[in-house]
């Protein structure tokens, strides 16, 4: 370990103290995750004596082995990243003035360095940076939003409540035994906030959702942009336990069934049993490889069932509407607020999609050629809409730093990024949105779309590996393309409500362990994914994404994780929660020593192997749209995904 590395830990954790004294929590005579969490941080610090104990640890105990483990990762990322001369100042400098919290962000995170006090200059230098010159608007905009748009939303499944009694629960006794399967199942996946079975309906977010979406068709058949039909809205479903695989879409269209349906909205839901039946009956026939094929399926991480979603729009227009131009999607505790949008923003949510900058050209800040065939709008939170719809759905962190976020302030990223992107208003300042207009690099996971004719050209997808900001791993697939870049446009006053703090609070608490790590995962798969995506150099993938997505990736993706995750174990401990950081600390450390091993193994070649099933997909889409026996074999699949309430 660098000498200077090893000054600087030892004056944040065992000297003149700056975060807190390691010592203090280490326990020689027991190997319990308290004592190991302060063993790491000591033996970042040069402390021998701690070296020596958690090598015998590691012999009988795999937290400990996960721990030492990561030393020797980390004691090679350090070594790399100082023969960069800036990062190696960045240490001298850290280890002189420890207390310095540009010094500290200087080498843990670079994109903080010198906020908040920048902050106003950061947020209009990023608008500069987004800027696009328009070229040519959209000659062919949608007019028709309601028949024009396929709608898609992911439905996450996991296991009842633990306080939760399934005897008391309306289900039949298949149904029941399905459940308690599942129950004693390990967790395969970790998502946000999950809908948990047996929640009651009006915490429900499928019910919620869609009816939201429901309302909003509503409205706009009131203006005229509906049509005489009902908007489609396809369901991907994935779940937390293998168990429940066979109970997902029987418990979603039961669900819907007991709501009496929509008037608005045709339901559509997909399992993994109905992508593999497309793969079967419809792609393999027309030429397709089942091996690589199997990119196309809903269950796993965020990636899989994203990629799915977009993708699925170009299968319909060929088998099921050919009115179909391009998809958007939502999340289920989002909706509409039309009434908001139409007073505000002079327009309702589907006339925001008839705008021509959705499919122009232009130049971004550098020159580049841009297709802005991706859109995106903004979110604004429930309780902060009587504000108005352009309030920021986040806000700079206020109050005291914990440990980890003076390592790592991702929300203050966070913050800028929003305001500099999301709440951008044409007209407002100089960019006039007719012949500029700004692109986006931060989205989020609904208020999304891609137009068709862009998706086959550019085929973007998020990887399968992919577990948090999918959506914007989805344009990473993309940013380094040779030629036109593919990129979203942004469309101000394009926003919708997010009520996940309105109803789905026991789902999002019940979930906050996995959210984080997660959250720590990100940084390890979108650091050695930048690699992949530019030739092992991070730095140009980096600079155009800073600072938000930007800041999950680093030349020292396991130091950074590290630090966070033993900060965030740490403060458990400190605060006399030992329960918590115990739980915290064994639940957390093999799901990051294995996205560390993938990382370092299988990752660059998961990757390629996805781009290949990709592009295949989108290949076989020509073969299908020739052969009448295959598009019916399609549509009749796609048919059976609808739900009949």
């Amino acid at each position: 370990m660098s000498n200077t590395f090893k000054s600087a830990m030892q004056k944040l954790f065992s000297g003149p103290i700056i975060f807190f004294d390691a010592r203090a929590m280490f326990d020689h005579d027991t190997p319990d995750p308290r004592s190991l969490t302060a063993a790491f941080l000591l033996v970042l610090a040069g402390d021998k004596e701690a070296s020596a104990w958690l090598k015998r640890a590691a012999g009988s105990d795999a937290t400990a082995e996960f721990f030492l483990n990561s030393l020797e990762l980390v004691e090679k990322e350090i070594e790399e990243a100082a023969k960069a001369p800036e990062f190696s100042n960045h240490l001298k400098e850290l280890a002189e003035n420890p207390a310095d919290e540009t010094s500290l962000r200087n080498v843990f995170f670079p994109e903080g360095a010198g906020l908040p006090e920048a902050r106003a200059e950061r947020v209009q230098a990023l608008r500069e940076k987004r800027r696009i010159r328009i070229v040519e608007l959209n000659p062919d905009p949608l007019s028709a939003p309601g028949r024009e748009l396929l709608f898609t939303s992911n439905v996450l499944l996991t296991i009842p409540a633990a306080d939760t009694t399934l005897d008391k629960l309306a289900y039949s006794e298949e149904l029941k035994a399905h459940i308690r399967r599942a129950v004693s199942e390990d967790q395969q996946y970790w998502y946000d906030h999950p809908i948990q079975i047996g929640v009651k309906p009006e915490a429900n977010e499928i019910l919620y959702g869609l009816r939201g979406l429901d309302d909003a068709s509503g409205f706009e058949r009131t203006r005229g942009n509906m049509g005489d039909g009902k908007i489609a809205c396809v369901l991907s479903t994935s779940v937390t336990h293998e168990g429940l695989h066979g109970l997902a879409k029987d418990y979603i269209e039961s669900e819907i069934r007991s709501a009496g349906g929509f008037q608005n909205v045709e339901v559509y839901v997909f399992t993994e049993t109905e992508t593999d039946r497309l793969i079967k009956d419809v792609l393999v026939p027309a030429g397709g490889n089942p091996g690589a094929l199997n990119v196309f399926g809903v269950d796993g991480e965020y990636g899989r069932h994203y990629s799915f979603l977009k993708a699925i729009s170009a299968l319909w227009k060929v088998a099921k509407d050919p009115n179909v131009k391009a998809t958007f999607k939502i999340d289920l505790d989002q909706v509409f607020p039309q009434r908001e949008l139409v007073e505000q923003t002079g327009a309702s949510a589907f006339e925001h999609f008839k705008t021509p900058l959705w499919g122009a050209r232009g130049t971004d800040a550098n020159g580049n050629a841009v297709e802005l065939g991706m859109i995106a709008g903004a979110l604004v939170n429930e309780r902060d809409i009587h504000k108005g719809v352009f309030t920021p759905d986040v806000f700079s962190p206020e109050g005291a730093a914990t440990f980890e976020e003076r390592i790592f302030p991702s929300k203050l990223m966070m913050a800028i990024s929003t305001e500099s992107e999301m709440m951008t208003r044409y007209g407002k300042g100089d960019i006039d949105g007719k012949t500029e207009c700004l692109q986006r690099i931060h989205v989020t996971g609904g208020t999304n779309g891609i137009r068709i004719d862009s998706l086959k050209k550019h085929r973007p997808f998020s990887p399968s590996f992919i577990g948090r900001a999918e959506d914007q791993a989805y344009l990473l697939s993309v940013l380094m393309e040779e030629g036109e870049r593919l990129r979203y446009v942004h469309e101000d006053g394009l926003i919708m409500r997010h009520d996940k703090e309105a109803f789905a609070g026991d789902a999002i608490r019940a979930a906050s362990f996995g959210n984080m790590m997660g959250d720590y995962i990100r940084t390890i798969y979108f650091s050695e994914y930048a690699r992949v995506l530019n030739n092992n150099d991070l730095g140009p993938v980096k600079e155009i994404v800073n600072p938000f997505t930007g800041c999950f990736i680093t030349p020292i993706p396991t130091t950074v994780v590290m630090m966070r995750f033993c900060m965030k174990a740490a403060e458990f401990f400190l605060a006399g929660d030992r329960n918590h950081g115990t739980e915290f600390v064994k639940a957390g450390h093999p799901r990051l020593a294995r996205a560390m091993a993938f990382a370092r193994d299988g990752l660059r070649e998961q990757y390629l192997r996805e781009r290949e099933g990709w592009n295949q997909f989108y290949n076989l889409l020509d073969h299908v749209q020739q052969d009448e026996a295959l598009r019916t074999k399609a549509g009749e699949i796609i048919d059976s995904c609808r739900v009949r309430a």
